[in-house]
């Protein structure tokens, strides 16, 4: 089979998982042939190393780091939308789609964190593919607070809220019914040992080495689900595979390097931005297996509540402000703009609500770039000279 899938893993250290990855196709027989590894990394990193691993696995992949990224903007003539692509931040993931959209043979992405690890018991490409061509009846979750807990299934025993679940949703009332879905683009894997908390949490859980100290287990997991029409949830991009076609409402927010410090939620608002674009189109993001295990490594839990805290109040806030937009849209890319407009207009008055509107610039400037993009890597054909 040909190449169709580009595996993005953004890294600076454990680079290794790559291994384990492919290891878990091999021994499940997926076909390797379909999968184009990318990862995207920083100057001060072992880059070398990380190509030689690619090669001795026999996987066809690129190393992309802050030089390479910018000569290959330079290439395809978009060094005036760099900026969109925060260095030595997990939101360089943004990269990956771009690398995509110049590629056109690439129909599915896969976002993969280098802390984690598949679990033998899953195909873990097999079964992200067999999720996003699903089509058949599955449980539909939502709640009162219009939020569904991506934990809910074993929340009595764990009580846990993952990070950028708003503070005031939680204490939910739970329905669960179903529901057909027939349009999959994306797949959100999610996963055991740490779970992806954010530092409020994890300090309340009694850790300050970022990790919590409750850990999620298979037995916490029983079945895959979809969040109901209207309800929203997290999505954290360390196990999530999608389709081409949502890349223009799929950008990973400019988080870490702005003027007001904010962090950790580019693949939490993206996903807010994604299930609003999902539910004007009657799109589905599928929630569940493959799990993967989530290994990450200690840290200080202030440093994570430092890049949190600004802009905490404003993820209370800004799925209100993008959920009745875009009715009338019939693209991903036109959903995107009139979130972006919202965001842009709105007249608020939260902490560091000027943020907002900075990430709805950089949404359209997202759109501009994918044009720009396009057209660097498709020309439009020259108009026949007249023999007139």
């Amino acid at each position: 089979m040909t190449e169709d899938t580009c595996v993005i893993i953004p890294t600076i250290r454990e680079y290794e998982c790559v291994k384990a990855y492919v290891s878990n196709a091999r021994s499940h027989g997926f076909d390797l042939d379909r999968l184009f590894f990318l990862l995207v990394t920083e100057d001060f990193c072992e880059t070398d190393s990380m190509e030689g691993m690619l090669d001795d696995e026999g996987v066809s992949g690129a190393v992309y780091d802050g030089t390479r990224r910018s000569e290959w903007y330079t290439a395809h003539d978009i060094e005036e939308y760099a900026h969109l692509i925060p260095a030595a931040s997990h939101a360089e993931t943004s990269f990956g789609l771009l690398y995509m959209w110049a590629n056109p043979q690439f129909e599915y992405g896969l976002f993969i964190d280098d802390d984690t690890l598949p679990h033998d018991s899953f195909d873990f490409f097999g079964r992200h593919f067999e999720n996003l061509a699903f089509s058949g009846t599955l449980e539909a979750v939502q709640s009162d607070e219009q939020w569904v807990n991506v934990l809910y299934q074993n929340f009595d025993d764990h009580g846990l809220y993952p990070r950028g679940y708003p503070y005031s949703a939680m204490n939910e009332a739970v329905t669960v019914d179903e529901t057909t879905v027939d349009s999959v683009v994306a797949s959100q894997g999610l996963w055991t040992n740490v779970p992806d908390l954010d530092a409020v949490r994890i300090l309340m859980d009694g850790d300050l080495e970022g990790q919590a100290q409750t850990r999620t287990s298979t037995d916490d997991y029983t079945g895959d689900f979809v969040a109901a029409v209207g309800q929203y949830l997290t999505v954290c991009s360390m196990n999530l595979a999608f389709r081409r076609e949502v890349i223009p409402a799929f950008y990973q927010l400019p988080m870490d390097d702005n003027p007001w410090d904010v962090g950790r939620f580019d693949d939490i608002w993206s996903g807010v931005f994604l299930k609003r674009a999902c539910d004007v189109l009657g799109t589905q993001v599928y929630n569940g297996y493959p799990l993967c295990e989530h290994n990450k490594a200690p840290r200080s839990t202030f440093d994570d509540l430092n890049n949190e805290v600004p802009a905490l109040e404003l993820n209370e806030h800004v799925w209100e402000i993008v959920d009745s937009v875009g009715e009338d849209a019939e693209t991903y890319a036109d959903v995107f703009a009139q979130m972006a407009s919202a965001l842009i207009d709105h007249e608020q008055s939260y902490n560091n609500a000027d943020f907002l509107t900075y990430v709805g610039e950089h949404m359209l400037e997202w759109l501009d770039c994918l044009d720009a993009l396009s057209e660097s890597t498709h020309p439009p054909q020259a108009t026949p000279a007249s023999n007139d």
